[in-house]
């Protein structure tokens, strides 16, 4: 080998070398990075759990623990093991119990996520399938000082779009409020407080029906089959064990909304109608767009044109000619009105 090749084999040892342990960007440092991240993700979400049966009095097992965060059964005593070392979990006659420290961590987590959720909804057009995915990921990146900045540019919110009270940044957390949707009686009215997000696909049938915290819902009948009910004018059915993941709070006589429930989306092409409330469904970005357009309570509207496809409608707003589709023209509840748009 000549001293050229030399050199050259040489500077390449030295330059693989390097890319393996250079300080904080070599791949050696990128790789425990990981690994010290998948193991804090691990504890954080193990806190979560803990916290989450604590909260609605439910002994946690090493069996939910595993079904929870899809590991073995073996991995779930080790990590036990580990949260137990680190003082954050302890045994009492044989329960798993989170330590005062172990529920201030969990606290801080379930804080930040529920934060991130709230953002989402209020700040983004995020769908709201979405929302718990992209937050289960941002709480494990953003810092205390993060989230209380966001808290204070979010006007300090008590709860998250699904109804979930949000730590405060001491940690103190408000006792569940409601009873499920399933113990009301035919013809008691309603208001939703909660929806639970977890599994993800019966949270999905409660988006796909429109619910939401917020609405307003009145009990049709239930069997062991179904759960009739009805919102905003609309009838919905849904299996009882989805019906059970929407809580409510029975609403007095003075704080229900009567109907009938109209929408915008339902006059014809001349009638007029007076916005009495956008639904609760409307929030966010698209809630603040039909503000700043004068869609608010009061405002007279007329429906004037309706494309041959039949969506979008062109609509007469306070002097202006505005086309709004069908599905943004649902969320807006109006009266009859003779009034001028």
């Amino acid at each position: 080998m000549t001293p050229f090749e030399t050199l050259l084999v040489g500077t390449a040892v030295l330059v693989v070398c390097a890319l393996l342990v250079w300080p904080r960007t070599g791949l050696l440092a990128r790789w425990r990075h990981a690994t010290d991240r998948s193991a804090r993700i691990l504890i954080e979400d193990a806190l979560k759990h803990l916290y989450d049966y604590e909260y609605r009095k439910i002994p946690p097992t090493l069996e939910s623990l595993a079904g929870t965060l899809s590991v073995t059964g073996d991995e779930a005593v080790k990590l036990i093991t580990r949260l137990e070392a680190l003082r954050l979990v302890e045994r009492r006659n044989l329960e798993l119990c989170l330590t005062q420290g172990g529920r201030s961590y969990a606290l801080r987590v379930i804080r930040l996520h529920r934060l991130w959720e709230r953002y989402l909804a209020d700040e983004t057009n995020v769908r709201e399938a979405e929302w718990h995915t992209e937050a289960e990921r941002k709480e494990h990146a953003m810092t205390s000082d993060e989230a209380n900045s966001l808290a204070r540019k979010l006007g300090d919110p008590l709860f998250d779009p699904h109804g979930d009270p949000i730590p405060t940044a001491t940690g103190v957390l408000p006792s569940p409020q409601g009873k499920p949707l399933t113990s009301l009686a035919d013809n008691e009215v309603g208001g939703i407080v909660h929806l639970e997000d977890e599994p993800a696909a019966v949270y999905a049938q409660l988006v796909a029906v429109g619910l939401v915290p917020g609405m307003q819902v009145r009990m049709i009948g239930q069997s062991p089959e179904r759960v009739v009910f009805e919102t905003a004018g609309n009838e919905v059915i849904l299996a009882p064990v989805v019906a059970a993941n929407v809580s409510v709070v029975v609403l007095p006589v003075e704080k229900r909304r009567e109907g009938p429930f109209k929408t915008l989306s339902s006059l014809a092409v001349g009638e007029r109608g007076l916005v009495t409330e956008l639904s609760p469904a409307c929030r966010g970005l698209h809630r603040r767009r039909l503000m700043d357009l004068g869609i608010v309570p009061g405002t007279v509207i007329e429906a004037e044109l309706r494309s041959p496809g039949g969506d979008p409608t062109a609509y007469r707003i306070r002097g202006a000619t505005i086309a709004l589709r069908k599905q943004q023209a649902d969320l807006i509840y109006v009266s009859e009105s003779t009034g001028t748009p």
